[in-house]
């Protein structure tokens, strides 16, 4: 949505997936004369997964696509170029691995496989929607 407004700063980063692409965000970030924001994926105890390996769990979640890394600078649009860069390259592992990783959703799986298997198909049809569209917004610059 702070994209949307187009003088915004925007970017959505995971330590453990691509530091140099975290360190990159807040370096642009601090250096953007407007406001600025972060989404930063951040492992939680109620996920349900031993937080010593939080950072392995970001990586997986940015390479199943789950958690895309991009970010979104104004200043690109004024000289010509995409606002948007997709930090990701295409889901290198499946979203179910991931989800099967969190007691959050190996619970539903445990009560209703079958409902679980189509959350996880859902899941996978939202990322691929919504890396098209990250994909085609990073493609176009401005006219």
């Amino acid at each position: 949505m702070a994209m949307a407004y187009g003088h915004v700063y925007v970017a959505q980063v995971a330590y453990g997936a691509k530091d140099a692409q975290t360190l990159k965000a807040f370096m642009e970030a601090e250096a953007y004369p407007g406001p600025s924001l972060i989404i930063a994926y951040s492992h939680c105890i109620a996920h349900g997964y031993d937080l010593s390996c939080g950072l392995e769990h970001q990586k997986l979640a940015a390479e199943s696509g789950y958690w895309p890394l991009y970010r979104f600078d104004p200043r690109r649009a004024r000289d010509g170029q995409s606002a948007l860069v997709l930090d990701s390259p295409p889901p290198k592992k499946h979203v179910g691995e991931m989800m099967a990783t969190e007691t959050r959703f190996q619970i539903t799986q445990h009560a209703d496989p079958a409902h679980y298997d189509e959350l996880v198909s859902r899941v996978e049809g939202r990322i691929n929607q919504r890396l098209a569209l990250y994909e085609q917004l990073a493609r176009s610059a401005p006219k």
